[in-house]
């Protein structure tokens, strides 16, 4: 049975002896501490970036009208939109199609984008960070609207909207970092 008490896990477990319940009650803390500041720093850059927002101009590109889009031009756009991202050259990634869900109206489109920093001596990095691209196709007497977009960077829930917020490369340098800190903490 495990449960939340004072910000430390405590766990309860019959045989387990007390060094080994320290350790885990530690490295529970650990990632707590790292979770909490990573959410902090979440919303100070979206704070800064709301601020910056009225003072420059958040770049878009021209999306495609409903009537004319294919899951192949999604990706294209999709990677012309990441041209505006101002990122470091060193970033690499990937897009993929995932899914396509049919609802009353609407054809709503998955695509994620795979981002990693590769480098010489590590050519498969340690973790990948990815931001989620959702594309909703309108099916009825409006398809000559443009499509809607919208994204996420995983393990957020913020949606953001092309046009309206200025990406960070920050978002995918906190994702990738707390995954390399929960990695080395849990012991296999």
């Amino acid at each position: 049975m495990c449960c939340y008490k004072s910000s430390m896990l405590r766990v309860r477990v019959g045989t387990m002896d007390d060094e080994y319940v320290d350790l885990i009650n530690k490295k529970a803390a650990t990632v707590t501490e790292i979770a909490l500041e990573n959410a902090k720093n979440y919303l100070l850059d979206m704070h800064l970036q709301a601020r910056e927002n009225t003072n420059q101009e958040v770049k878009d590109i021209q999306w495609t009208s409903s009537k004319d889009f294919t899951i192949d031009l999604g990706i294209r756009q999709i990677e012309e939109y990441i041209l505006t991202w101002e990122m470091s050259s060193r970033w690499l990634h990937c897009t993929d199609f995932i899914e396509e869900e049919v609802m009353e109206g609407i054809t709503r489109y998955h695509y994620r984008v795979k981002w990693s920093i590769p480098t010489r001596r590590k050519p498969v990095p340690r973790s990948t960070a990815c931001v989620y691209f959702i594309v909703d196709v309108f099916t009825n007497k409006s398809q000559n609207m443009p499509i809607q977009v919208c994204f996420f960077v995983e393990s957020n829930q913020l949606m953001h909207r092309p046009g309206q917020s200025r990406f960070r490369e920050k978002w995918l340098t906190d994702v990738i970092e707390s995954k390399i800190h929960l990695m080395q903490e849990i012991i296999f």
